[in-house]
């Protein structure tokens, strides 16, 4: 049977390798069958100049290789001669796969280059959507909203959802890449600050009176009754940070509902703020020129900073929270470096700077009057000149980058802008953290892993860094600060007090101390003989006690 099986295989075998020689090849047949029109390779008659599949240079190969080769002996059995020869095609096939696929993740951000003698900064939008893909054009759009302006807008993290909040009421959330419009609704207030929490399907809007928080859909589930100017949203304390006009801080735990501080600046109107993203350290702007450094557990501010001679105008702290740049009524654009909190670049700029940004990839957007300006290579060195610019139907109003995407949000008086901006986003992102096309039930299993994962906001620290650290007070140290906390030593020893003895002639006393040396004589002297019972073991004997 199993003779007949293999004779049955390699006839099949046989007969098919016989139909595809008469059916001859497969292009030329297939040219021949669309109409006849020759040997060109293809259905329309045309040639492909480059036939088969990209050369793939060996270097790049080796990289996604796993080792070396070792000359091994050969082996006796055919069938593991086999097995080894096709794990080999298998290894090296995976591993020019890998090599294909290594556009996927680059290791340097693609910026624009402009020709000798050109200056990047007069390239348009027009000449950047022209010669990019289609997919990455159609990100660069205005929305036109006249009548409900100016606008603040807000991505989520993964990037994918856009909020847009007008002065005059008017408030819309959208999947801004289908542009696919979620909700749109009107809430008959001013509004001042608009956020996502920390899912796409919440979003929170700081109105005239309350801040309030919406879903997805626009129904209202939460008010608030605070008083906010602006606020910022901590994603990993699950923590709402609110800011008034009279200079009250309070921070609001959304995920019970409860009130973590309240802490007063004394500091004046409050209208700049910033959010340090590596530590979650809110940087707060004054009219007096400082900056401050605030967390929830400390009732002062942890580091007040000098920064303008005038009123502080714009505040932005990159994503790796080692620069901070503030802008000033000075016109003057500052960089500091916060791990020493000095100035390390100064520009100054024709009108000032009235909204700050950075983006993933370290590039700093600034809104100078109608004009939005973007410099590349901040903290390294001075630029001379902007990296990209571009002028919006108004002046922006809010600034935000996108992220995962090259691309910077401003909202003006006029309605929406995407500006692309080459190099902004960070190309890779982690789909365990932060997918941007992630389902609705990948999306509820991330939000039960991130509460369960939920950092408290006690831990908010200038380093965190150092909540990893082991204490290594000495002991003496300990105990000399439990001395100072208590206010004595609990392990001390009592001091010595000698007894007080009695001195004199007391006749008591005397009578007591003869009595106790006659009793120590009489317990000496050895005892008369008085019974045989008494004193067998004397030198009288039994006869003469009985005498």
């Amino acid at each position: 049977m199993a003779a007949a099986a293999a004779a049955a295989a390699n006839g099949g075998r046989s007969r098919t390798l016989h139909r595809r020689q008469r059916a001859g090849p497969g292009p030329a047949a297939s040219a021949s069958h669309g109409g006849g029109r020759g040997d060109t390779g293809s259905v329309s008659g045309r040639k492909d100049p480059f036939p088969g599949p990209a050369p793939l240079p060996r270097p790049r190969v080796k990289r996604f290789l796993r080792g070396t080769k070792e000359k091994a002996p050969r082996a006796k059995s055919q069938r593991l001669r086999w097995h080894l020869k096709l794990s080999g095609q298998r290894e090296e096939a995976a591993a020019a796969r890998a090599a294909r696929l290594d556009l996927l993740l680059p290791e340097e951000p693609g910026f624009l280059e402009a020709d000798p003698g050109e200056d990047t900064c007069t390239v348009t939008q027009g000449d950047i959507a022209e010669a990019v893909d289609i997919a990455s054009a159609a990100k660069h759009f205005d929305l036109r909203l006249e009548q409900f302006g100016p606008y603040r807008l807000d991505y989520t993290r993964n990037g994918r959802h856009l909020l847009l909040g007008g002065r005059r009421g008017h408030v819309a959330a959208m999947d801004w890449q289908t542009k696919a419009l979620m909700c749109e609704i009107n809430v008959m207030e001013t509004v001042t600050d608009v956020a996502w929490l920390h899912t796409e399907t919440l979003l929170a809007v700081a109105q005239r009176r309350w801040l309030h928080v919406y879903d997805n859909q626009g129904l209202e589930l939460n008010c608030l009754k605070s008083f906010p100017r602006r606020f910022t949203v901590l994603m990993i304390f699950f923590s709402l940070f609110l800011q008034n006009d009279k200079g009250f801080l309070q921070y609001l735990d959304i995920s019970v509902g409860k009130e973590v501080a309240a802490l007063c600046t004394r500091g004046g109107r409050l209208a700049v703020m910033a959010q340090n993203p590596a530590n979650a350290i809110i940087h707060l702007g004054h009219s007096n020129g400082t900056v401050t450094l605030w967390s929830p557990t400390v009732s002062e501010p942890l580091v007040r900073m000098l920064c303008h001679r005038g009123a502080l105008r714009a505040l932005a702290v990159d994503p790796t929270g080692t620069y901070m740049a503030s802008a000033g009524l000075d016109r003057k654009l500052r960089l500091f470096d916060l791990r020493t909190y000095r100035v390390l670049q100064e520009l100054v700029l024709p009108q000032g700077a009235g909204h700050l940004a950075f983006s993933q990839r370290g590039l700093l957007a600034a809104a100078c009057g109608d004009l939005v300006q973007v410099y590349k290579g901040v903290g390294k060195e001075v630029p001379p000149q902007p990296y990209l610019c571009h002028r919006p139907p108004r002046p922006p109003h809010g600034l935000r980058f996108c992220p995962f995407e090259d691309v910077l949000g401003a909202g003006h008086g006029h309605g929406f802008t995407s500006i692309l901006v080459p190099g902004a986003g960070e190309a890779n992102f982690d789909a365990l953290e932060n997918n941007p096309y992630r389902s609705r039930r990948q999306r509820q299993e991330w939000e039960v892993k991130a509460l369960l994962e939920k950092v408290p906001a006690e831990l908010i620290t200038l380093d965190p860094t150092q909540l990893g650290h082991v204490d290594t007070a000495s002991l003496q140290q300990k105990r000399e600060e439990r001395i100072q906390r208590l206010g004595f030593d609990p392990q001390a020893k009592a001091k010595f007090k000698p007894r007080r003895r009695a001195k004199g002639n007391n006749l008591l006393h005397r009578k007591r101390k003869v009595a106790h040396e006659e009793q120590r004589v009489a317990a000496a002297a050895p005892p008369t003989c008085a019974s045989p019972v008494q004193h067998p073991h004397f030198c009288c004997t039994v006869a003469d006690c009985l005498q």
